[in-house]
């Protein structure tokens, strides 16, 4: 039967003539992104062609499954036309989940290998946090300009973003206020950009270089190098 008429469409979907167990993958891109679902014994236009050694992958796959990602799928066997097919209902994971040590992410309808600072980027947000969230256990506030912040009050109060007697607050203060440090006074990644007398302590590619071109990209006519806090880089 044509795929509308045998189960509906949806792009948190795959389909597979039968089992391999490279589809592994596909289940942990499943679980780290939206969940999804895998047939086995349908062909990628739809069409039922069956799998023979249906009951044999009844226990296989749950047990391959929880053996190599952690994680439990639901396995459910269909019949029509006198054929067998397997339906894999893989759930969101609130855990990142890994197959030997890599990490699989469905995009769209592509299965994406997470590495770098995606995969960091990733593995934050699975645990409820953010980059820019990032506590540094050994900065201190004593590493924040207080020009920058004292900048940054000023344009705030004049746009009204903020209360005016702010300026009677410390830069401790100000920056719990902001969220930016912890009660214990350690900075957070955002403070340290934002604020910090010398970010590239921390991070080595905070700064941005600007360059002159002529006639083509290849024509560099000069550059030039900013460093410092992001208040710091705008003005310079």
């Amino acid at each position: 039967p044509p795929r509308s008429t045998l189960f509906p469409y949806t792009t948190l979907f795959r389909s597979k003539i039968s089992w391999r167990d490279e589809y592994l993958k596909w289940i942990c891109g499943f679980a780290n992104a939206n969940g999804g679902k895998i047939f086995i014994g349908i062909d990628d236009k739809g069409n039922l062609v069956g799998v023979n050694d249906y009951k044999k992958l009844m226990d296989d796959i749950p047990n391959k499954s929880v053996n190599h990602l952690g994680l439990v799928v639901n396995v459910n066997l269909h019949k029509d036309a006198d054929m067998h097919y397997i339906e894999i209902d893989v759930p969101v994971s609130s855990m990142p989940i890994s197959y030997h040590g890599a990490y699989h992410y469905r995009s769209g309808s592509t299965k994406q290998e997470l590495k770098g600072p995606a995969l960091h980027e990733f593995l934050l947000k699975k645990i409820g946090k953010t980059w820019d969230d990032i506590v540094f256990k050994d900065s201190s506030v004593a590493e924040i300009d207080e020009t920058a912040v004292a900048s940054f009050i000023r344009a705030a109060i004049k746009s009204g973003r903020i209360y005016p007697d702010v300026n009677k607050d410390g830069t401790a203060d100000i920056l719990e206020n902001l969220e930016l440090v912890t009660p214990e006074g350690k900075l957070k990644a955002a403070a340290i950009l934002l604020f910090g007398k010398k970010p590239m302590k921390y991070f080595i590619s905070s700064y941005f270089k600007i360059g002159k071109f002529g006639v083509s990209d290849s024509h560099l006519k000069l550059q030039d190098t900013s460093e410092g806090n992001i208040f710091e880089m705008v003005d310079r």
